[in-house]
């Protein structure tokens, strides 16, 4: 990958994945907030370009197991929901469980553990009423769009307008959880345990950082490659020259 310094970081990532534990190491946002260059980024937080660079390099030379980008965009919707969507409906109950047994046993001396247990609790409702948005409207669309074009026959625009208008309001609300487990990280020092852990509360903050870097990587999968290759091909479908 060339001029890595003046390629925004989403981009990086999409490319291949690899990199995002350089982002995530160094705290820089890949997947809401991605946009920018990846000099941008450095200046930003005060970290040496060259030697995120150089790690950046490093991470690259280890080949991916899959290749999201070259992934067609049905295949890759389906991917997320068995995999990223499945992962969130499995986790939550376990961790909500964990939690309330942290604040129950723990909240008297370690008061931020409530607060955590409410950003969780506001993400897992969130998050599961996302889903399902876009296991019901957007990923059956996106599906149906790559299967025309493969199966060269026409498809209807859909009923919610331009396809920018379900896409804008995933994005809206992947920036929303990404800024609650933004709070969450910041709440338990970056997933410190404190001195008094007990092993549900290692367990517990383990399977959080988890979810967290899950969250990540599924948000990534969709804004930065899902998303932006379906609206190309939307366009391509409904240009002028093709209706």
């Amino acid at each position: 990958m060339e001029d890595l310094a003046n390629t925004k970081v989403s981009k990086i990532v999409a490319q291949n994945y690899k990199a995002a534990q350089v982002f995530t190491a160094y705290g820089i946002d890949f997947c809401c907030n991605g946009g920018i260059s990846l000099e941008l980024a450095c200046n930003q937080q005060n970290y040496d370009l060259q030697t995120v660079i150089a790690e950046i390099n490093q991470a690259l030379a280890i080949p991916e197991t899959e290749n999201f980008s070259n992934m067609p965009l049905d295949e890759l919707a389906t991917y997320i929901e068995k995999i990223h969507h499945t992962y969130v409906r499995n986790t939550i109950p376990a961790l909500s469980t964990y939690l309330t047994k942290l604040c129950k046993v723990h909240g008297e001396r370690h008061p931020e553990l409530h607060e955590i247990k409410e950003l969780f609790d506001q993400s897992a409702v969130e998050l599961t009423n996302h889903m399902g948005r876009e296991e019901q409207i957007l990923f059956p669309y996106i599906q149906a769009l790559a299967a025309a074009q493969r199966g060269q026959f026409q498809l209807s625009q859909p009923h919610f307008g331009h396809l920018e208008n379900p896409i804008s309001m995933m994005k809206m609300e992947h920036e929303q959880e990404g800024d609650r487990f933004k709070k969450i990280a910041k709440l338990t020092d970056s997933y410190t345990l404190p001195k008094d852990a007990c092993q549900t509360y290692q367990v517990t903050f383990m399977v959080l950082q988890e979810f967290e870097k899950d969250l990540h990587k599924h948000i990534h999968l969709e804004n930065n490659i899902l998303f932006p290759k379906a609206l190309e091909m939307y366009e391509s479908t409904f240009s002028p020259k093709n209706v």
